[in-house]
């Protein structure tokens, strides 16, 4: 599992270096040549992003007690990825010195207005997107307690479970001992009844005896 994680994180330091260069590149250029590196660098901040998520799912499936170190890890990589994706947004309507003179003519003034415009409209997308990146922050972490406590709970279900099967052949040697002892009950009455009828029936004998030789006399 960690392997994976490792793999993804090869290919995040290589996509994001060369992010990187062709960021440093864009305010260099101008026209088609600047549209087509633009999108490039767009293509591939969107394979960065899932390779954040594959990390995301990746240390989910990691054991807990191990879990730290690469949420760490995978946080400094997020933070990494908002970084890029803000030196890009600065990137594309950022201009060198060359470009910027052969662009504004005499029009500078409109186009620093039209750049300061875009960059606090920037600004508020970054601020917007932080946003939400706590909120997923904490919907994160809100479904690893979620995690914990499901874990938990499974525990003591078959911990009950297990007191359930206890209980059970608890009873069942209870009702085992309860048919005994009504069986032994039983006989003693049984051996009683028979010890009364057989002194009565010797009473009996003995008294017929005495009888019937007080009449022979």
């Amino acid at each position: 599992m960690s392997s994976d994680f490792e793999t993804y994180e090869q290919d995040f330091g290589t996509t994001t270096a060369e992010i990187t260069n062709k960021i440093g590149r864009i305010p260099k250029l101008a026209g088609e040549e600047k549209t087509q590196l633009v999108l490039n660098v767009d293509k591939q901040l969107e394979e960065v992003r899932e390779l954040l998520e594959q990390m995301d799912l990746e240390v989910r499936e990691i054991p807990i007690q191990s879990r730290g170190m690469y949420n760490s890890r995978l946080k400094s990589y997020k933070q990494e990825l908002e970084k890029l994706e803000k030196d890009f947004k600065r990137s594309r309507i950022a201009y060198s010195d060359e470009v910027r003179n052969e662009l504004m003519g005499d029009d500078g003034s409109s186009s620093e207005n039209q750049r300061a415009h875009l960059l606090d409209n920037t600004e508020r997308l970054e601020r917007s997107s932080r946003r939400l990146e706590a909120g997923y922050q904490i919907a994160v972490e809100t479904e690893q307690v979620g995690q914990e406590i499901l874990a938990n709970l499974h525990s003591d279900r078959e911990k009950i479970q297990r007191a359930r099967e206890r209980l059970r052949e608890t009873d069942a040697n209870l009702g085992k001992s309860s048919r005994i002892l009504t069986g032994m009950l039983r006989r003693i009455i049984q051996n009683r009844i028979l010890v009364f009828i057989l002194g009565a029936i010797i009473l009996l004998t003995i008294v017929l005896a005495i009888y019937f030789n007080l009449r022979g006399h």
